[in-house]
């Protein structure tokens, strides 16, 4: 009888999150992928999947907030995605935190372990990841079993590259579509949403579209829920000019060095301050 009753308490809870748009995928959730959703994902460049495609539409203003797989070299995306579909089943049950994101979340590495030595963390994020690509992940087996106290979710980045189609409130909603899906996952989780790290210089679209669409998050009010913290790093990050401060970043201006980690951990310690 316990053990029934643990079961249930503790049962993955199934989606009941309403997107704007149904694609044609033959496979909406689920883990393992079905022979079709397989090829769907693994055949047919991501392009080829996007909301409104099916129709022969253009709907750019949808595509942050439906799930669609990544893709890049083949299968590639796929097996980063199975990899850690691996690790979540292999650390099933009680976690301190769920890490979500693009590959700033996945770079942590050593500086995680360096600044978080007590906790026990699983990391889910991929290089190049948009929103709509963490939702994806999130329905097919990305986070299945886990029981995290705390989820840290970072995302955004590399949906720049498309708000002059998007938009930047798309961007943002893509964001908060997130947010709704690891809310509807794990009730009771504390939720820490850090916004985008600024990148390359004022002046710059892509540094000014990740100003804007950071911007855009407050409007949504997505900390109205007692239980999700909004972390706004820019000020940490940047000069009183605006520019990054280079010590913080790789010589690319978006990835973060080693200091720049270990000042995103002394901001996140405070709100990690797990029972």
């Amino acid at each position: 009888m316990i053990r029934s009753a643990f079961l249930l308490l503790f049962a993955f809870p199934a989606i009941a999150l309403e997107y704007p748009h149904v694609t044609a995928e033959p496979q909406k959730t689920g883990w393992p992928l079905t022979a079709d959703e397989r090829a769907y994902v693994v055949d047919k460049p991501e392009h080829d999947r996007r909301p409104g495609r099916e129709s022969n539409k253009h709907l750019p203003q949808l595509w942050p907030q439906v799930p669609t797989a990544g893709h890049f070299g083949g299968d590639s995306w796929l097996r980063l995605h199975e990899a850690h579909v691996k690790t979540v089943q292999q650390n099933q049950g009680p976690i301190d935190v769920l890490l979500v994101g693009d590959s700033i979340t996945i770079q942590w590495g050593d500086s995680w372990k360096k600044n978080f030595p007590d906790l026990k963390a699983v990391n889910i994020g991929i290089g190049g990841d948009k929103t709509q690509n963490v939702l994806w992940r999130l329905d097919h087996g990305g986070v299945e079993g886990l029981q995290p106290k705390a989820i840290v979710l970072m995302i955004g980045n590399n949906n720049m590259f498309f708000t002059p189609e998007t938009s930047i409130q798309a961007a943002a909603k893509g964001i908060e579509m997130c947010l709704k899906n690891l809310r509807e996952k794990f009730p009771t989780a504390s939720i820490i949403v850090a916004k985008i790290l600024p990148a390359h210089t004022p002046g710059n679209r892509f540094y000014e579209d990740i100003k804007k669409t950071n911007a855009a998050l407050d409007p949504l009010k997505i900390d109205s829920d007692p239980n999700v913290k909004v972390l706004d790093l820019w000020p940490d990050f940047t000069n009183a000019d605006g520019t990054i401060k280079k010590a913080l970043f790789t010589p690319d201006n978006i990835h973060l060095s080693p200091a720049g980690y270990a000042l995103y951990a002394e901001r996140l310690k405070p709100l990690l301050a797990l029972k």
